[in-house]
């Protein structure tokens, strides 16, 4: 085998330091100076140059760098595969593993692995950046069971992230590996291809519906055939004695020790040391918390703290155990044990169900788990409540501890001395007559952190209903794991009845406060959760009771819903297209289900992104400088410690700029970084001034936490990284506007303040037979694009000239923006864009941010540099959606008929303009959704604000715009107890109507989506059936919404909605392609390649597109507004035209001859075979002082029907069904369009019920990466699932008749929004409250549980606002 020598030539080895000996990919690597502080992750990539592992977050949330690790267990000579996170695996845990990487299993050039293939041809990967983590983690389980069910496909999945395409096609590709999606080989394609279904979908649909891939064509997976263990570590780990191993790093040492009296002894030489078993925690505090710890104690391979021994009371585990292993002995107890003994065990393995992914649980002990004391633990609970057993070592001995209260004796601190270790674990059997329940409640099932977590144990007199013994341990409601002592004491000696709950809740209301400004917020639902979550464990005590025999009250039938364990659907999908016209030539792919072009060497880790671009031999490495805080003069910065630190080069501030500091992707009101030269001027609403004279005297100013004030330059990545945090930064504190109440009550709004008015709005309320107001708020969402921010400049040493490989939406904005920063002329800028890891509008305009300051480092060093952004970097600078809050006045008839409507729409902007104005435009064009309302005002207010500055994302303001209108109908229908299906339909546009904007709407097909979305939901049944559910159950309650969109296509700015191709023809006939857009995931480039086979007449084999780049389309226009397809596919179509012109005579002469020959007799005559395309849209343009000119060149249309399940008690709910119709045209390409479709669909599920972004009183985010902010994951699709493009609907206003389909899908997600809110109203109803009501989005659990108010919510009242600090604010 060959072996790569870790060591570099003119480094010696730290002295002490062992060999550190690992084979990666079957290679043996002997690395001599292994520092502690190297992930497994900067290793591969940077040591390695194995790029196919990716950077999504350093925190283990979102699965991008899933590896599998494999070891030999010499004691029962058996191989262990594990998938775990290369992000928080340290290099120094690795001593005698294997590591298998996605470069390992396969590759498009030798053999792709059925793994790889499956996710590419099921479209399974847009964007793919999240795609070899994907593909790891179902290697990993594979290896180890070639045949899983989908429920273990389900959960290998729960940590992982996906943001593109809605987790459907990934699953569906990989069921063919399962033993219920086992393809069949029927003839005409797999049944299994369209799911294994809970509740079947109609016949019809069955029959309609097209696979969109053929199972029966991939590759058979054979086990057997899978890369060896390498023999050479087996020979290694066998006659390896077991020894100690010591690596020293710069800044801290790791020590292995090989028997616990050595590991007893340096804890006792070492009391401060961390114990380090899978990293999930130091590694984070590291990372995130700046903590060093100067020695670390890694004891994962001591044969005691790996053991597990079942005694007379229980199941002891060592402490290094992993949570996989605890899992899998745990199940095989309950499979085997009387069930009275394993109480416990349950609670403990249903709290494991839901903790982290199954990357951290593979590492992770239970130890570490017990030691970090979180008070949000899943597991403390269980085993506070379970009385579990400790046994504590120190090199003189050991003593047992029982948990309980006084095992936590402070925030993240235990019982235990300096010098001891937890040995040891026992999980006791529980008793004959004693119940224990566990429950734990997060904004996302699955992979998420606790809000409040508890487990609950009771034990009887035997033969009774006599409380014994009670505990009650809760997670989440104090800086420790707390046991509710009182409330437990009160009850003893009492009977478990109706009398006992009272006196339960009403004591628990009392002993289990908060203070209204705690940690993590949400104080009234914390507080209410924990009376719902004892209420739910009496019930279930109850009927236990009763099936041992005992005389206790029955459940009454309609509360035994509060009892059921959630046990997760398999999903089931139907996706429905129309098939190309009859008599289609086969090589003509417009129109048929064509994969994505990169899916494959997406799959493999062979596709370049940018950060994967091999280092130059003399770059850099920049780290950003960022503002603590909001709103602030710069009084002084000082770099000295910075610039004393290892391996950095120098610092970057804004007198480094050659050219203008001043920077924007619209008005100039920005700058590159801080200084004192731009200043913002304000009087009560007045217009801004800028100033951009140089003011020697105003110090910089910072208005926003985030805002770039310089950088440092290392030689890495880590280094400069860990200087720039060691740049001390002096400020004088200004008060900061954070709120949109707060920028309303100071008057701090942008200009102009936009208006679109229709009719006589005054008539209109005359009219009117009932006149309503509301309000809503909309929170912000972060685009959360698996591949942050990312520029690498070159300079290239003359005229100026600078290369810039960046992931940006934005090429021709970025080249202009660097151009004036640097201060030469755009020419001597080329950026260049291969793809991008998801962009979503978070990369049109802010990318600039980075990119600037990149190139000015580059340029002042007159070397390469590089800075991708760590996640919560990206999340801190880079803005994301716009909050919006809306307030409106309808009046309308006794029908439901709106008549009038008068709406405000206020958006939270931040501290500059960027696109803010276009955004509100966009919303106001989308104030009426897809109701025709005759007297009509809307108004957009733009709230200047100390955040980062709010940006473009999917959608551009038409969801927020169209959310306040789904609000607005609601309560129309809820005011007057009509059916909301019934208001809606009844104000739906019809052709020719006219929109608040004047334009007349033509080739509507809402009408024909909504009727159909009707049938294919089964509408009435399915409101009939919810109906009988709901009087049947009082804590769950079933919703249903029906929703329609209409979205119009174009820029707003009329001079973007133009495009240009350029196409080289080769004299051996291949083609090469290159056009305005970049590919971002969406599958740009494929549809081109599509439209060019076409219209050129030649196989897509023959085409290629490399990058995006400014130097061969110039002056592109962003990848934006769902246009990118007609326009550059128009810009496309007239280049190629021009070459089939050119082309003609030759065919002509000789018609038998192939495309090569024509080729090759055109060159030889002289002919040019390259052409520049372009494309501008036609007749557009608005105006907003007179009110009109066309807006958009057409609308999208679509329908979407969603069912929920809410727990009326926890306020979480269930994604049973939803129906979507869309229009969009002759599809390019369905199988894409349908990725888009539920792409789209899953963000917007995101926005409207998941996604949060929490920011402090003082305008500090608080979520910064997936740990604390949620995106939607895999147990969130809907659990039926059907995607029907709308049949015979032409447009004859864009390329091949097709539609465009980005960004419209999005907002029906909002149907599960309604549905939750119909849900909630079913719930009111039976406390006696009816009637509209504010409930606002995202429809998160804490929502949810606070609007279904009853008799628990009642005892938790909130605490008045003004009279406390909130922890966090709504912005």
């Amino acid at each position: 085998m060959s072996e790569i020598n870790g060591t570099m030539a003119d480094v010696k080895t730290r002295s002490g330091s062992d060999d550190l000996i690992f084979f990666v990919n079957g290679q043996k690597i002997v690395e001599t100076n292994a520092d502690p502080e190297t992930t497994l992750l900067v290793y591969l990539r940077r040591k390695l140059g194995l790029t196919g592992t990716k950077l999504g977050c350093a925190e283990g949330g979102c699965g991008a760098c899933t590896v599998m690790l494999s070891r030999y267990l010499p004691h029962s000579e058996q191989l262990l595969h594990y998938a775990i996170n290369a992000c928080l695996a340290p290099i120094c845990s690795l001593h005698l593993v294997a590591v298998t990487t996605v470069e390992g299993i396969g590759s498009v050039a030798q053999k792709l692995h059925p793994v790889q293939e499956r996710i590419a041809k099921s479209h399974g990967s847009q964007c793919g950046f999240c795609t070899p983590g994907m593909v790891m983690s179902i290697y990993a389980l594979l290896r180890n069971n070639p045949t899983p069910t989908m429920a273990e496909v389900e959960e290998a999945f729960q940590g992982n992230l996906c943001r593109c395409t809605g987790y459907r096609p990934i699953l569906e590709g990989y069921k063919t590996f399962t033993v219920e999606g086992g393809c069949c080989g029927r003839e005409g394609g797999c049944c299994g291809t369209n799911g294994s279904r809970a509740e079947e979908p109609s016949e019809d649909d069955v029959a309609e519906a097209t696979p969109l891939f053929d199972a029966g064509a991939f590759a058979p997976f054979d086990p057997t055939q899978e890369v060896i263990f390498p023999p050479e570590l087996m020979s290694l780990t066998k006659g390896q004695r077991s020894r100690s191993l010591c690596f020293h790093g710069e800044r801290v040492m790791w020590l292995q020790p090989a028997s616990l009296g050595e590991f007893l002894c340096l804890k006792w030489k070492h009391p401060d040391a961390r114990v380090v078993v899978g990293n999930t925690e130091v590694g984070i505090e590291m990372k995130f918390k700046n903590m060093v710890y100067p020695v670390i104690l890694a004891p994962a391979f001591i044969p005691e703290l790996n053991s597990v021994t079942h005694t007379d009371d229980g199941i002891m585990f060592g402490a290094a155990c992993t949570l996989s292993h605890v899992q899998e002995v745990l199940k095989q107890a309950v499979e085997t044990l009387p069930p009275h003994q394993t109480e416990v065990f349950l609670a403990v393995l249903e709290q494991l169900r839901w903790f982290a992914g199954q990357q951290i649980r593979n590492v992770a002990a239970v130890g570490g788990n017990v030691m970090t004391a979180s008070p949000i633990s899943d597991l403390n609970p269980v085993f506070m409540a379970a009385g579990c057993r400790l046994t504590l070592m120190d090199k003189d001995g050991s003593r047992v501890l029982q948990m309980d209260d006084s095992f936590f004796t402070g925030y993240r601190r235990t019982a235990l001395r300096p010098q001891e270790i937890l040995a040891s674990i026992e999980i006791p059997y529980s008793k004959k007559t004693q119940f224990v329940s566990a429950f734990k409640q997060s904004p996302r099932r699955e992979d998420d952190i606790s809000i409040v977590t508890t487990a609950m144990s009771v034990t009887f007199s035997p033969g009774t209903n006599v409380v014994e013994d009670l505990r009650l341990s809760y997670g989440g409601m104090a800086a420790t794991t707390v046991m509710a002592k009182k409330t437990a004491h009160r009850l003893l000696g009492r009977c478990w009845g109706e009398e006992l709950l009272q006196e339960a809740c009403s004591s628990l209301a009392e002993e289990m406060t908060l203070d209204p400004s705690a940690p993590g917020g949400m104080v009234t639902y914390r507080r209410t959760l924990t009376l719902s979550l004892f209420y739910k464990f009496y019930l279930t005590v109850l009927q236990k009771l009763r099936l041992q025999g005992v005389n206790v009250e029955v459940v009454r039938s309609d509360c035994l819903s509060a009892t059921e364990i959630y046990r997760p659907q398999a999903p089931s999908s139907v996706q429905i297209y129309q098939a190309v016209p009859e008599g289609q030539s086969q090589d003509d792919v417009v129109g048929r289900p064509m994969m994505h072009l990169s899916a494959l060497k997406q799959a493999t880790g062979e596709a370049v992104y940018c950060d994967d671009v091999p280092l130059y031999e003399n770059e850099l490495y920049l780290s950003l400088i960022t503002s603590s805080k909001a709103h602030a003069r710069i009084m002084s910065i000082d770099t000295s410690a910075a610039e004393r630190m290892p391996g950095v080069v120098c610092c970057v501030f804004a007198d480094d700029i050659p050219g203008s500091n001043a920077t924007g992707p619209i008005l100039y009101d920005e700058t590159v970084l801080a200084d004192g030269q731009v200043c913002w001027f304000f009087s009560s609403g007045d217009v801004i001034r800028v100033r951009t004279t140089l003011t020697l005297s105003l110090p910089p100013q910072v208005t926003c936490v985030g805002h770039i004030v310089g950088a440092v330059v290392a030689v890495t990545h880590v280094q400069a990284q860990r200087a720039a945090k060691a740049v001390s930064i002096q400020y004088e504190e200004l008060q900061p506007v954070v709120t949109i109440q707060e920028a309303i009550a100071a008057q701090a709004f942008y200009q102009p303040i936009r208006t679109i008015q229709k009719g006589d709005l005054e008539a209109g309320f005359n009219q009117a037979k009932h006149i309503l107001e509301g309000e809503m708020h909309i929170g912000g969402q972060e685009h959360f694009y698996l591949e942050t921010n990312v520029t690498l400049a070159v300079p290239r040493g003359e005229d100026g000239e600078m290369e810039l490989f960046v992931s940006t939406q934005a090429a021709a904005k970025t080249q202009s923006l660097v151009a004036k920063a640097l201060g030469v002329p755009e020419n001597r800028v080329l950026v260049r864009v291969k793809r991008m890891g998801g962009g979503f509008g978070g990369k049109e305009s802010r990318t600039t941010l980075l990119s600037t300051v990149v190139a000015v480092a580059a340029n002042k060093l007159k070397r390469p540099v590089r800075c991708m952004l760590d996640r919560d970097e990206d999340m801190l600078i880079t803005g994301g959606r716009h909050p919006f809050h809306g307030k409106y006045k309808v009046g309308f008839l006794g029908s439901g008929k709106v008549v009038a409507l008068d709406v405000s729409y206020y958006s939270n902007c931040g501290n500059s303009m960027d696109l803010s104005l276009p955004i509100m435009e966009r919303a106001l064009f989308h104030m009426e959704n897809s109701y025709s309302v005759a007297n009509v005002r809307g108004r957009g207010f733009l709230c200047r604000t100390n955040l980062p500055s709010n940006t473009a994302f999917r959608g551009f303001g038409g969801p927020q715009g169209m959310m306040i209108a789904e609000s607005w109908i609601t309560d129309v229908a809820q005011s007057l107890g009509r059916p909301s299906e019934e208001v809606r339909r009844l104000n739906l546009y019809t052709e020719g109507e006219s929109t608040p904007y004047n334009q007349v709407l033509d080739h509507v097909t809402l009408d024909r989506c909504w009727d159909e979305c009707l049938s294919r939901s089964r509408y009435h049944q399915r409101q009939a059936a919810i109906d009988l559910y709901n009087r049947q159950n009082r804590w769950t309650k079933r919703g249903l919404a029906i929703v329609p969109t209409k979205f119009g296509i174009s820029f707003t700015a009329i001079f973007l909605n133009q495009a240009g191709a350029l196409v080289h023809i080769y004299t051996d006939g291949s083609v090469l392609l290159t056009h305005g857009g970049t590919e971002m995931g969406q599958g740009l480039h494929t549809k081109m390649v599509q439209v060019a086979s076409r219209v050129l007449g030649i196989p897509c084999s023959k085409i290629h597109i490399s990058e995006t780049s400014t130097n061969t389309v110039p002056n592109t226009s962003p990848t934006a507004a769902s246009a990118s397809s007609d326009l550059n596919g128009a810009a496309v179509q007239n280049a190629c035209k021009v070459l089939v012109s050119r082309l003609e005579p030759y065919k002509t002469r000789n018609p038998e001859g192939s495309w090569d020959d024509w080729v090759k007799a055109a060159y030889f005559d002289r002919v040019s075979l390259s052409a520049n395309g372009f494309y501008k849209t036609p007749d557009l343009g608005y105006d907003f002082e007179s009110n009109s000119g066309r807006a958009f060149n057409y609308f999208s249309y679509g329908v979407a029907c969603s069912e929920v399940e809410v727990d009326c008690l926890t306020g979480a709910h269930k994604n049973l069904s939803t129906t979507i119709v869309m229009d969009v045209g002759h599809s390019l390409n369905p199988a894409l369009d349908i990725g888009q479709v539920e792409g789209g669909f899953m963000q917007g599920l995101g926005l409207f019920t998941l996604e949060e972004l929490h920011y402090s009183p003082q305008g500090v985010l608080l979520t910064r990466g997936p740990g604390s902010y949620k995106i939607p994951a895999f147990g969130d699709i809907p659990a039926q699932l059907s995607v029907s493009l709308l049949r015979d609907a032409t447009n004859d206003k864009a390329i091949f008749a097709s539609k465009a389909v980005g960004e419209p899908p999005l907002f029906l997600a909002s149907s599960v929004f309604y549905a939750i809110k119909d849900a909630i109203s079913a719930a009111r109803a039976e406390s006696g409250v009816s009637g509209p009501f504010r409930l606002d989005s995202p429809a998160s659990a804490e929502r949810i549980r606070n609007a279904c108010m009853d008799q628990f919510t009642k005892l938790c009242p909130p605490a008045e606002p003004g009279t406390f600090t909130p922890w966090s604010i709504q912005v």
